[in-house]
């Protein structure tokens, strides 16, 4: 329920699996004589069933959740709820990940470094109807488009699908195919069948190479400990 007196504020919820930084965000938010956080979740479903219930104009939303794909989740909102604008607030680097959640259908991506009052000129951008991204991936982009070299490091990589990106993030992070199966809920065949098109993407003869390459990619874009998606049921291995 919307407290008596926020009507007139924006509506926001929090998607964040890390109760410290959620609740901060919260506080954040509501501290703001223009905005307003009703409600907040920690998983896709309950993500779902706060933009049934709330109708909120905006959504903070980490990219790595228990329960499913956030840029999944994010391509379903635009077609369901396109009236729902979203922030992704992430720890994933950003030259990586930001032009795919825009491609899904984000309005914004910053990252959690941020401080807080870049955190609320982004939200305040992205409820304006405008897109929020950093000066850093503005420039990435613009190098793209007039085609000069990529960064060596993220050579073919562009070329992965999501799905594919979620397969070579996780190989990195040791993960077996079968594990991977597990957390996307597929079969290890089309596991399988993911791994045969990244090393043809990625110009690799077999396993091992695809293997070495993934825990290379990993050490040098990703955050330590934090694979694409919530991974409890990994042996512990990258338990929080």
């Amino acid at each position: 329920m919307t407290p008596k007196g926020e009507s007139q504020k924006s509506r926001t919820v929090v998607v964040e699996d890390h109760p410290v930084l959620c609740d901060g965000l919260k506080q954040l938010i509501n501290n703001q004589p223009d905005l307003a956080c009703v409600g907040v979740a920690d998983n896709i479903s309950d993500a779902k069933r706060l933009v049934e219930q709330c109708k909120p104009d905006l959504m903070i939303l980490d990219l790595r959740l228990k329960g499913g794909d956030a840029l999944d989740f994010i391509k379903t909102l635009r077609v369901e709820h396109p009236e729902v604008k979203v922030l992704v607030l992430s720890q994933y680097d950003e030259l990586i990940f930001a032009e795919r959640a825009l491609r899904a259908g984000a309005s914004g991506y910053i990252m959690k470094e941020n401080a807080t009052d870049e955190v609320l000129r982004a939200v305040r951008k992205v409820l304006a109807g405008e897109l929020y991204f950093s000066d850093r991936v503005a420039s990435a982009i613009v190098q793209r488009t007039l085609r000069e070299k990529p960064d060596s490091s993220r050579v073919g990589v562009e070329r992965l699908s999501d799905r594919e990106m979620q397969v070579l993030q996780l190989l990195g992070a040791s993960y077996s195919p079968r594990e991977i199966a597990e957390q996307f809920h597929l079969s290890r065949k089309t596991v399988e069948t993911h791994c045969e098109k990244i090393k043809h993407k990625l110009s690799l003869h077999n396993a091992a190479e695809l293997k070495q390459f993934a825990r290379r990619w990993a050490v040098e874009n990703m955050t330590p400990s934090q694979p694409w998606v919530s991974s409890g049921s990994h042996n512990g291995r990258r338990k929080k």
